[in-house]
């Protein structure tokens, strides 16, 4: 039997540019769905931002996973498939938060983590008794699968080596849907089964994938002394408050973290509060930006921007902001109310939401009401302060701004030029 595992692109082929690949991974779901197939499946593995799919094949079963953006992309190609006679499933983080709605257009629907699911769902396929709903508990972080890495493009793939150290998110943000999926305590994997699985991607940059990797500074101090002697660098998410732990930073960066992934979310302490996240605090954002960047690590921020308390002041507020602690890359996006999230149901409660065009769920376009401002100041203050972060002035001033990260002058100029083709592209 063959199966074809999907990943289903937005329709828009910027992704494939050169500049487009400079943040494009493996779906490492789909990975990780072909390490738990057993070895009498034939398996094939098509990402649409690498390739088309060829819909004149006729696999025995096709699996697609989605987020909110490209869920109407996944529809699509599951419809396609079914004309074809060929059963489809639905599963990531979208199809798990409306299965009701994602099971429209497939034959099957697996809410969840696939390790519980995967393996009784090809069972029940190849008996012939397919359910419509798969739902599974939690894996025990001994259970999490380490992908296939051999299903993905040999090419293409800037960022190969991403790594899975944990599951789960105790904070519970309202706008974010990972709690939901994943659930709200962390489940770490064992240093040595993440050290083994570094050492055998045999590269010397790796992408951990976690929302958070220092959610658990015990564990974290212990992973850092497992990956330092594999002289790797890496690049992760954490929160603004590593920051506050002079010994702690520079454990990361003698273990070879050279960047962090922080999601600040506004500078208005407001707004923060609004949606559970106030232990961001901004008093203290600039001596944790400083105390980071004094110890070798580049910062990304990404910022979000339509909360109730924002107004039209807050994009310049933001960029002054951001100059003055020189943050290295920054991601700016639109407050969105994702399925399942708390800032979903609140806004709907408020009559609020304007539409439920997925497409537009891509943090780049407004999807509701927002409380201080227009849907199309907000539309436009968002590209306004894309625009100034990312012109030649902006990237010009980071290039002398780095201090004792001279060493990262070059790729930063790279990686922000790929951001200004990128935005470009996109819109």
């Amino acid at each position: 039997m063959k199966i074809l595992l999907a990943a289903p692109g937005t329709g828009k082929k910027e992704k494939r540019s050169i500049s487009g690949r400079a943040f494009q991974v493996p779906p490492l779901a789909l990975g990780i769905l072909a390490s738990l197939t057993p070895d009498d499946f034939e398996i094939e593995m098509v990402d649409e931002s690498m390739r088309d799919l060829d819909f004149a094949s006729t696999p025995d079963l096709v699996a697609i996973t989605s987020l909110t953006a490209n869920a109407p992309r996944a529809y699509e190609i599951s419809h396609q498939y079914r004309e074809r006679g060929v059963k489809t499933v639905l599963g990531g983080i979208h199809p798990s938060a409306v299965p009701f709605e994602a099971i429209q257009h497939a034959d099957c629907v697996a809410i969840g983590e696939a390790e519980g699911i995967w393996p009784r769902l090809l069972a029940d396929f190849r008996a012939g008794r397919l359910k419509k709903f798969y739902r599974g508990r939690k894996p025990d972080p001994s259970q999490i699968s380490i992908p296939r890495r051999d299903i993905f493009e040999r090419k293409g793939y800037f960022l190969k080596g991403t790594v899975q150290t944990s599951r789960g998110c105790p904070l519970g943000c309202d706008f974010c849907s990972v709690q939901r999926f994943f659930g709200d305590k962390f489940r770490f994997r064992s240093v040595g089964s993440v050290v083994d699985e570094i050492r055998a991607l045999a590269t010397k940059f790796v992408v951990f994938v976690d929302d958070n990797l220092a959610g658990s500074r015990s564990y974290a101090r212990e992973l850092f002394a497992g990956i330092a002697p594999l002289n790797v660098k890496w690049i992760c998410q954490a929160p603004i408050t590593i920051g506050k732990d002079l010994g702690f930073l520079k454990m990361m960066h003698k273990a070879g973290c050279r960047g962090v992934f922080v999601g600040f979310e506004s500078i208005m302490p407001d707004s923060l509060r609004e949606v559970g996240k106030s232990f961001n605090v901004v008093a203290r954002f600039h001596d944790h930006i400083k105390r980071i960047h004094d110890t070798g690590i580049s910062i990304e921020g990404a910022f979000v921007f339509g909360f109730d308390h924002d107004d039209k002041s807050v994009f310049k507020r933001t960029l002054d902001f951001i100059n003055k602690t020189k943050i290295d890359f920054a991601q700016f996006g639109i407050l969105t109310p994702f399925p399942g999230t708390k800032l979903q149901e609140r806004l709907k409660r408020e009559n609020r939401i304007i539409t439920e065009d997925w497409r537009k769920y891509d943090i780049a376009h407004t999807v509701f009401k927002p409380a201080k401002m227009t849907v199309e100041e907000l539309d436009r203050g968002r590209r306004w302060i894309e625009d100034e972060f990312y012109s030649l002035k902006g990237t010009v001033r980071r290039a002398f701004s780095l201090g004792r990260r001279t060493h990262y002058l070059i790729p930063m100029l790279i990686l922000n030029a790929s951001y200004r083709q990128y935005i470009k592209a996109f819109r």
